[in-house]
């Protein structure tokens, strides 16, 4: 979608960024520390939130979010680059990061396991893994209209399917959940993991 998905992206999730999500964002971003790489930046709403990163190495691959992005960078407390790439294919050495976060991206994902399993490959043992997504809700009237809904709204928000089971998935390649908070009646999880591989 060009240059235009970015710039409507900012402006319908204006109203739930000031209100709930900048408060859970906060909560997930402004305390991990060391090196930290972020998956799938977006426009960078994540980078005034950091406070405690030696340093952030951002992956977004719409180069037009790139372009909002970087005007985040300034108001960050933090140094940060992004990197124009995927998360199936990450531009890093293994064991390099001390967390790693993803927020509202794993619904637009191609491949979201060989995704995972890249972070778990750059990701140091016990690094920790956040993330803050929507999915499938388990109301079954609602979790039926997300399937229906999700082949349409995945051509109007950029590849974003409705009714992912990324906790699931999560779980299935071997990544330690330890907590999860949900909010809006399951729709949307935080959750906190480590990377527990040896």
């Amino acid at each position: 979608m060009g240059s235009f998905f970015p710039k409507l992206y900012d402006l319908v999730m204006k109203p739930l960024e000031v209100t709930r999500f900048k408060n859970i964002r906060k909560k997930l971003v402004r305390s991990v520390s060391g090196k930290v790489l972020e998956i799938g930046s977006g426009t960078g709403v994540n980078f005034p939130y950091y406070e405690q990163a030696q340093h952030v190495s951002a992956v977004e691959p719409n180069s037009a979010m790139n372009q909002r992005g970087e005007l985040r960078i300034k108001k960050s407390k933090v140094p940060i680059i992004i990197y124009e790439t995927t998360a199936e294919i990450l531009p890093f050495e293994d064991n390099t990061f001390d967390a790693i976060v993803a927020t509202l991206v794993f619904c637009t994902i191609p491949d979201p396991v060989k995704a995972l399993k890249e972070i778990q490959r750059v990701g140091k043992p016990g690094a920790s893994i956040l993330f803050f997504e929507h999915v499938r809700m388990e109301q079954p009237i609602l979790g039926k209209l997300q399937d229906l809904l999700s082949p349409l709204w995945s051509k109007v928000g950029d590849g974003c399917q409705l009714n992912r089971d990324t906790l699931s998935t999560i779980k299935k390649v071997g990544i330690e959940v330890i907590n999860v908070e949900t909010y809006y009646n399951k729709l949307f999880l935080s959750i906190n993991s480590v990377n527990n591989k040896k």
